[in-house]
């Protein structure tokens, strides 16, 4: 199925969906890894659909993600040319139906085997928002280590979040809590910008351990010195915008944002 519009808006879970989560899925240049990432993340335990948003690749992604045969709860959106991961967040919400959304960065540094933990307060209800924390060890690079407790810091000293991994890819959130933030993220700052509103929302963010698997610049990872300033002033400039700016219209849905030039959704 080649059609580039969104599925239509969904202001309500039905059956189908109920504890359902969406797993979104940005992609750029990771065709070595795609097989071996959608393989784990079907094999986790859960009740799940995928929306994969390859962001511009120009390694051969595009050609295997094509290539993939129709899979029931598999949804493949391609942009016409890389805008960031967080954009294609805000593309993948867009045709997101599950009752939670989950964020899977594409680089096999997360497992999806902790799906079930991070979902488990959500599906209790004892919290709308969990974060899966790191192991607390500098062995993904000292940088990276000392950015993310520094970026963990400035929230807690911001917003009083009381957590201890802000910069974790591994966040769980209710569909209809995250559906009333308009995101304005394009690159990396997807993280502290949905923190910063969750925090300004009120809410108390869940956490619960995970494992971590770092992979360094040279094997692909993609974040940059200028991202983690960016990050910095997202949690600095949401602190003191009026919620009004960026909270949406009970009647309002998530609309994708980004020009697409492909796509293929489930039956």
């Amino acid at each position: 199925m080649n059609d580039t519009s969104p599925p239509e808006p969904h202001a309500a879970v039905s059956a189908r969906w109920q504890g359902c989560v969406s797993v979104l899925v940005p992609v750029y240049n990771e065709a070595a890894h795609i097989d071996e990432l959608l393989n784990a993340i079907h094999a986790s335990p859960v009740k799940k659909e995928i929306i994969i948003v390859d962001d511009g690749s120009t390694d051969g992604t595009r050609e295997k993600l094509k290539a993939l045969p129709p899979i029931d709860d598999v949804t493949v959106v391609f942009h016409e040319r890389n805008c960031g991961k967080g954009a294609a967040i805000r593309t993948a919400l867009a045709y997101a139906h599950g009752e939670y959304i989950l964020i899977q960065d594409s680089d096999l540094e997360y497992d999806p085997q902790d799906y079930a933990a991070l979902l488990r307060p959500l599906e209790s209800g004892t919290a709308n928002v969990v974060y899966g924390v790191r192991p607390d060890r500098p062995e993904r690079g000292l940088r990276f280590f000392l950015g993310a407790k520094l970026l963990t810091h400035l929230t807690n000293v911001l917003y009083g979040a009381g957590i201890h991994d802000e910069a974790t890819c591994y966040k769980a959130v209710r569909r209809s809590l995250l559906e009333r933030i308009q995101l304005e993220c394009r690159r990396f700052e997807f993280c502290p910008e949905v923190t910063a509103k969750l925090c300004r929302m009120g809410e108390k963010i869940a956490e619960v351990p995970i494992s971590y698997n770092p992979r360094s610049a040279v094997e692909g990872k993609k974040i940059r010195h200028s991202d983690g300033w960016q990050a910095i002033w997202t949690l600095i400039r949401y602190r003191f915008i009026p919620c009004r700016r960026w909270l949406r219209q009970n009647e309002e849905t998530p609309q994708a944002p980004f020009a697409v030039s492909f796509s293929r959704l489930p039956d």
